[in-house]
C-alpha cells in the first residue's frame, strides 16, 4: 500500500500547482523541499544556517538566520518552538546534530536540508551574501514558458534527489 506521501505526491502530478498541502516534516528533507514551500509562502518556518559567521556573511539561503554551532545553545531560545525549522550547515553530519539539539530541548519540527548550501545552489534556489550573484534577473526570469519549464525541471530533479534517499 502506498504511503501518505507517496499518495499526495500523486495527486499533485496529476492536478499540478493548484493547492498548497500541508508538509509532514520528515528528519530529513530536500532542499527541493524547502523551496517548494517557500514558493507557496507557507508561514510559520524558520531557515536556520549553522555555519559560521564569516560563511553566512559569503553567502547563505535567503532568509536564514546565522546560529553557529557553537552558539546554538545560547541562540535557539530566539525561536519559536511552534514554527518549523529548516537547519543546513558545512556538512549533514553538523546539521543532523544541530536537529539532535533542538529536538532534545522540546523543539518538535526540526529537519536538516540535506546538502545544505550546495544543494540549494544545485536547484537554483535564492541566495543573498557578498559572494552571491548579484546580477539583473535575464529576460527569462518574466518569460511564462521559461518559467513553467524551471518549475517542471526544479520538480524533476526534487523527484530523483527523493529516488536516490
Amino acid at each position: 500500500m502506498a504511503s501518505l506521501n507517496d499518495l499526495v505526491e500523486g495527486v499533485q502530478d496529476a492536478l499540478g500547482n493548484l493547492t498548497p498541502t500541508p508538509v509532514i516534516l520528515q528528519e530529513e528533507s530536500t532542499a527541493y523541499d524547502l523551496k517548494k514551500r517557500l514558493e507557496w509562502g507557507e508561514p510559520a518556518l524558520s531557515i536556520v544556517d549553522i555555519r559560521a559567521h564569516e560563511s553566512f556573511n559569503q553567502g547563505r539561503i535567503t532568509g536564514a538566520i546565522s546560529m553557529p554551532l557553537e552558539q546554538l545553545a545560547e541562540l535557539k531560545s530566539t525561536l519559536q518552538p511552534e514554527h518549523d525549522i529548516y537547519i543546513y550547515g558545512d556538512t549533514d553530519e553538523q546539521a543532523h546534530q544541530a536537529a539532535e539539539m533542538f529536538r532534545a530541548d522540546g523543539f518538535e519540527a526540526v529537519t536538516h536540508v540535506m546538502g545544505g548550501l550546495a544543494a540549494w545552489h544545485e536547484i537554483g534556489g535564492p541566495t543573498e551574501g557578498v559572494e552571491e550573484d548579484a546580477s539583473p534577473p535575464t529576460a527569462d526570469a518574466f518569460n511564462v514558458v521559461s518559467r513553467l519549464k524551471e518549475d517542471h525541471d526544479t520538480k524533476a530533479a526534487g523527484k530523483a534527489q527523493h529516488a536516490n534517499e
